[in-house]
């Protein structure tokens, strides 16, 4: 009886995509984990969790994500200088007036490995508020989440 191989992906031999997602409607949370999924490379038959096997995303119209129930007027962004005093904090709304990209940015971010190869993801991530994307020369495949 012959042993049977796993398989791993080799930096090398990994093929990568590109995908326009456009986050009109759609539920942040929902969009983050399947973001997360794509930047990992988990829909892949060739996953290899050590490896970055993901694809490219380029998401458009970030400033029309929703959110579900009262986050709206809840939800709240902080982030500490490193300074007695220096905590600030943003709530959901002046973020989505000033920085609306930060906001899916900062949802998929937290859904990824935090160490080198997390940062390695999230470096294929491409987030911008409105509908146009400096990215039409790689020619991004539209996907469309539900």
């Amino acid at each position: 009886m012959e042993k049977q191989k796993s398989f791993v992906a080799k930096p090398s031999n990994i093929e990568r995509k590109w995908y326009l997602i456009d986050a009109n409607g759609l539920v942040l949370g929902r969009l983050a984990t399947q973001v997360a999924s794509i930047l990992r490379g988990k829909h892949k038959p060739t996953f290899t969790p050590h490896i970055d096997t993901g694809d490219y995303v380029v998401i458009i119209n970030a400033d029309k994500v929703v959110l579900t129930g009262d986050k709206e007027n809840q939800k709240e962004y902080q982030r500490y200088s490193g300074y007695a005093g220096g905590q600030k904090i943003i709530k959901y709304k002046d973020m989505q007036k000033k920085f609306p990209e930060r906001i899916v940015y900062h949802a998929v971010a937290g859904m990824l490995p935090k160490n080198r190869l997390g940062r390695q993801m999230l470096k294929k991530l491409k987030v911008y508020a409105g509908s146009e994307h400096k990215h039409e020369a790689q020619n991004p495949e539209v996907l469309v989440l539900n």
